[in-house]
């Protein structure tokens, strides 16, 4: 089926659902519709049996919920760029994860567990919230592409907290971030003068960037290990030149009580959950220098 039929479903389904509701509220969910891009006609079935599966767990705590649904996605084919398209749209797409969106995944699941919501719609919600800035969808400038971007914009609304800097071996790193307008031939999307100028805007507010990691050497170290849970959010702080994070994952503990690495793996073509620790997987890593931690914030 294709998205656009996808779409006109979902139109009459809002239709058909809002019967007895004001127009306003009809029209802001069809609106909402339209700026949807599903991966395919079951994607809010499979979204509303995660649910299902985390509210039954019974489990409460965000970081336990986080670990739950990775384990749920494990074996989950990774595939870049699902994101892009000629037009900016929420995209919804979890039968193909690289490693930001299956971060975003496990946190929309989470969050809407969490508040005892347990339709795709609030998922979708959550995902808006936490991939565009301000939670708001506009254009391709408005999506959070930096994780320096991503990081301070959610922490600001309470969505996520950075815990690096309460580990006591923290270093701070200086960098400028402008990876993508140096890199103009690599996104479609900054061949539009417009877009490429939006994008240059949010680079200079990251013009020398200061911010906290905690260097690899130290990973298995009593400091890391007093602070950081399973469940947190791990990016991993590189060496290129206009970039601060290249990969995301999540937190599990081995049981010599060392962090590894659940992630989607570019190199492994899935979800999965690494064979070696964190800190002996990154030993043979030239172009990684550290890495940073977060957690989703939940009162």
């Amino acid at each position: 089926m294709t998205t656009r039929k996808i779409l006109w479903l979902l139109l009459a389904m809002f239709i058909s659902v809002g019967a007895g509701r004001s127009s306003s509220e009809t029209l802001l969910q069809a609106t909402t519709a339209e700026q949807m891009r599903f991966h395919c006609e079951n994607d809010t079935l499979k979204i509303e049996t995660l649910l299902a599966e985390g509210r039954d767990s019974g489990l409460s705590d965000a970081n336990e919920l986080v670990c739950f649904y990775a384990h749920r996605l494990e074996g989950t084919p990774y595939v870049a760029h699902t994101l892009e398209g000629d037009t900016e749209m929420l995209t919804i797409n979890i039968d193909e994860l690289d490693c930001t969106t299956f971060v975003e995944t496990l946190y929309a699941l989470t969050k809407a567990t969490l508040n005892g919501r347990y339709t795709w719609r609030d998922y979708a919600n959550h995902l808006k919230d936490l991939r565009y800035r301000h939670g708001e969808l506009g254009d391709y400038s408005s999506r959070l592409h930096y994780m320096c971007d991503w990081i301070i914009d959610n922490s600001n609304r309470g969505n996520i907290v950075d815990i690096t800097s309460d580990i006591g071996c923290v270093r701070y790193k200086i960098k400028t971030i402008n990876y993508m307008t140096t890199h103009r031939e690599s996104y479609p999307s900054l061949a539009n003068d417009s877009i490429f100028e939006l994008i240059k805007d949010v680079e200079i507010g990251y013009h020398n960037h200061r911010f906290p990691y905690i260097k690899k050497e130290q990973l298995n170290s009593k400091d890391v290990k007093r602070v950081v849970k399973r469940g947190d959010f791990v990016g991993l702080v590189t060496r290129i030149n206009g970039l601060d994070i290249s990969h995301l994952g999540v937190v599990e503990v081995n049981a010599e009580g060392n962090l590894v690495l659940l992630d989607a793996s570019s190199v492994g073509k899935k979800v999965m959950l690494e064979q070696v620790d964190l800190k002996t997987q990154l030993s043979k890593s030239s172009k990684t220098e550290g890495v940073r931690f977060f957690r989703i914030k939940f009162d």
